[in-house]
């Protein structure tokens, strides 16, 4: 008996009515793309684990947080990168990111506002150690590096520094697609991804937090304090006038 192909459509039933035509079940083939679309996890977090490891902004408040005030201080500012981070990718998911970098009075207004934070933390770090040059007790307060406000002080240095960067939404813009698959919802794995990556920094900040923390009583020293608060400063500074300069 010889077995006839026909190929997908509609046929005819036995009183001459169309019916559809069974398809293989997609089953298999969604399986198959689900495997494909995971087995691009891997070098999305080798990818992010290395940026998280590259000096800028957020890695000086981390540290300089963590070395004056201690591992637990560094929390919130950890916890508003973050969030200004997931905000950022969830903007490029929804194509608001494209706008900014399409934009070049959006870019231009980040790029300010965020040199000016970046500054005028520098120079409130630079008045703290100056104001308090002629003390020889402990560098109290706001001098000593502490976010004005507290734990919320820090979080909101951290979401500022995070939302205030044209550079992050630039390179979560460029970076996130090739994530993210061709024909599938670009807002939910852009989500994805973006919780993935906020859990990896979280990981690799606290644990870096943590470390440095551990040598605070070394920097409990007054001028080594004072000498770490005046390099914090220079460095935020100088990355405040860098974003300043920079195009795109």
């Amino acid at each position: 008996m010889t077995t006839t192909y026909r190929p997908a459509g509609r046929r005819t039933g036995v009183r001459g009515v169309d019916v559809p035509a069974y398809r293989a079940a997609p089953c298999h083939h969604r399986r198959v793309d689900l495997v494909t679309e995971l087995n691009v996890l891997p070098s999305f977090l080798v990818a992010v684990v290395l940026i998280s490891a590259s000096p800028g902004p957020a890695m000086v408040l981390i540290l300089r947080r963590a070395a004056i005030r201690g591992g637990r201080a560094a929390v919130p500012t950890v916890l508003g990168l973050e969030l200004g981070l997931f905000l950022w990718a969830l903007a490029a998911g929804a194509g608001l990111a494209a706008l900014v970098a399409a934009s070049e009075v959006a870019y231009l207004v980040l790029r300010v506002v965020g040199a000016a934070f970046l500054i005028y933390l520098g120079v409130r770090a630079w008045w703290g150690v100056w104001r308090n040059r002629n003390q020889g007790s402990d560098l109290p307060g706001d001098a000593a590096g502490a976010s004005t406000g507290g734990w919320w002080g820090a979080f909101g240095e951290g979401l500022i520094v995070q939302l205030a960067n044209p550079k992050a939404a630039l390179f979560l813009f460029a970076f996130y697609p090739q994530f993210v698959p061709a024909d599938g919802p670009v807002l939910a794995w852009t989500a994805c991804l973006a919780l993935l990556q906020v859990s990896v920094e979280t990981v690799l900040y606290l644990g870096l937090a943590v470390a440095v923390g551990r040598a605070s009583l070394w920097f409990g020293n007054v001028r080594i304090r004072r000498r770490l608060e005046a390099a914090s400063g220079t460095v935020l500074i100088a990355l405040g006038l860098r974003v300043a300069a920079s195009s795109r």
